[in-house]
């Protein structure tokens, strides 16, 4: 039976495994509910949202239904009563101050009803001023930039971790609570345009969008992995590496969801090998702060295990959301809030300030502040620029061309030098001579006596004839 092309093509693309990931969670699906209702097992489910595998035919069009984002919902109508004020838009400034925007303050005359807003996983269609598609995390505004992490308190009341709600975003200090970012990383087909760009000027090459992605996010990130390694030279050959495979792999980081936390995920994934222990220069981390307070927070994040102090950094330090973090850790929900919450706690052991914290919110923003003073306050080597990185890219990825080319090339000529010179049949080996042991001595008949040559004589020169020839005559 022959599988129809056409159904195949009829299914719309699916997203990212990490977004299939937010978007079954922003629907409150379980593994469990998923895999029952495409009709395959949990692992399975697992294994498409890690990037593993991908759904076809029927089962990849049920999952693509199942995890599809609700459509925005339309107005049908438009009000007739014109709204008495003008609708304002809310600031970062103004949303700091706690200023509220004119709709939501008590009127004499009730407003007209605004419309529906569209459901968190789609983009709007018209985007209203500092509004973009929900964006990923940031590196280069995370724990390594020159202002340390930008990543406001938790709002009071919500407890952090697994009691995230699991598509809540947490918003930076510039921003208002009901703004979104904008995004580092356009949505597949679009392109983001540099700020003195129109939108109507060319497009970007890849090498200047890669050197705007290496510029934004590199600095910082160098300062990250610094604190997830605690080793200066690997932050900075882990963040290189990352960039560079990032350059081979281009067409596809471009349009990734998110190509700043592609690379984080490279970098951190690099930095945490457990190989580099076999390297003398990076054996031993790097000598700790000389403050206590630094040298404290610096001790423990070292102490903690890297898949704990990986989920901690990049919640509270880098400031993704929970379920942003259990899937750039390759873990669930569950299992990122639960070393979320032990790391902490092993972390609030060395700072008494941690632990006296009333809240798991203060307790968050005090230890993100702590994290992004301790990047700031060591000095991190400097990455090379942009063109180098590429630039060893690139000769990196014609070095191990040429040794793949020429290592076929060695291999057909080996193969046929052998067989130019082997023997065309088999010949079987002569064995080796031995020494035979065991044989008894050579033996024969006794000396012949006068009588029995005689008697051989007589029987050679007579012919006998009849019965007599039996019985010779001696004479």
């Amino acid at each position: 039976m022959t599988r129809s092309t056409t159904d195949e093509a009829a299914v719309p693309p699916l997203p990212s495994p990490k977004e299939r990931r937010r978007l079954r969670e922003a629907k409150s699906l379980s593994e469990d509910e998923v895999a029952a209702a495409v009709g395959v097992t949990r692992a399975t489910v697992r294994s498409w949202e890690t990037g593993r595998t991908s759904p076809r035919g029927r089962k990849r069009a049920l999952y693509a239904k199942l995890i599809a984002p609700e459509p925005a919902v339309k107005p049908t109508a438009k009000p007739t009563a014109k709204p008495t004020a003008k609708p304002t838009v809310v600031t970062a400034k103004a949303a700091a101050a706690g200023a509220r925007p004119a709709a939501d303050r008590p009127t004499a005359e009730p407003a007209a009803a605004p419309a529906a807003a569209p459901a968190a996983t789609d983009p709007p269609e018209a985007p209203p001023l500092a509004e973009a598609p929900p964006p990923p995390s940031d590196p280069g505004a995370g724990a390594g930039t020159a202002d340390g992490p930008s990543r406001a308190p938790e709002a009071p009341g919500r407890p952090s971790g697994a009691a995230e709600a699991p598509g809540e975003r947490r918003t930076s200090p510039a921003e208002a609570p009901g703004e979104r970012r904008t995004s580092p990383a356009e949505a597949p087909g679009e392109r983001r345009t540099s700020p003195g760009e129109a939108p109507g000027q060319r497009r970007a090459s890849p090498a200047e969008a890669f050197d705007e992605l290496y510029a934004r996010i590199a600095p910082g990130l160098v300062r990250q992995t610094y604190l997830l390694s605690g080793r200066r030279a690997l932050a900075r050959e882990s963040v290189e590496r990352a960039f560079e495979l990032a350059w081979q792999r281009w067409p596809e980081v471009a349009v990734d969801r998110d190509p700043a936390g592609w690379v984080r995920a490279a970098a951190y994934e690099y930095a945490m090998s457990p190989w580099h222990r076999l390297r003398r220069t990076h054996r031993h981390p790097d000598a700790p702060p000389t403050e206590p307070g630094k040298r404290a927070l610096f001790d423990a994040l070292l102490d903690l295990p890297p898949a704990y102090r990986r989920t901690l950094l990049l919640y509270d330090g880098v400031g993704l959301d929970l379920p942003e973090t259990a899937a750039e850790t390759e873990a669930s929900t569950p299992a990122a809030a639960g070393r979320l919450m032990t790391a902490r706690a092993a972390v609030a052991e060395r700072l008494p300030e941690l632990a006296e914290a009333d809240s798991p919110a203060e307790q968050s923003a005090l230890l993100h502040d702590r994290l992004g003073g301790l990047a700031r306050a060591e000095h991190v080597p400097v990455p090379r620029p942009a063109r180098a990185v590429r630039t060893g890219s690139e000769n990196k990825a014609r070095l191990w061309t040429r040794a793949a080319v020429a290592g076929v090339a060695l291999l057909i000529a080996v193969t046929g030098l052998t067989l130019h010179t082997a023997p065309t049949h088999y010949e079987q080996p002569i064995s080796p001579p031995e020494r035979v042991g065991g044989v008894p001595p050579r033996g024969g008949p006794q000396k012949l006596t006068a009588q029995d040559l005689k008697l051989q004589k007589s029987l050679g020169e007579q012919l006998a004839h009849g019965p007599e020839r039996l019985v010779p005559e001696l004479r």
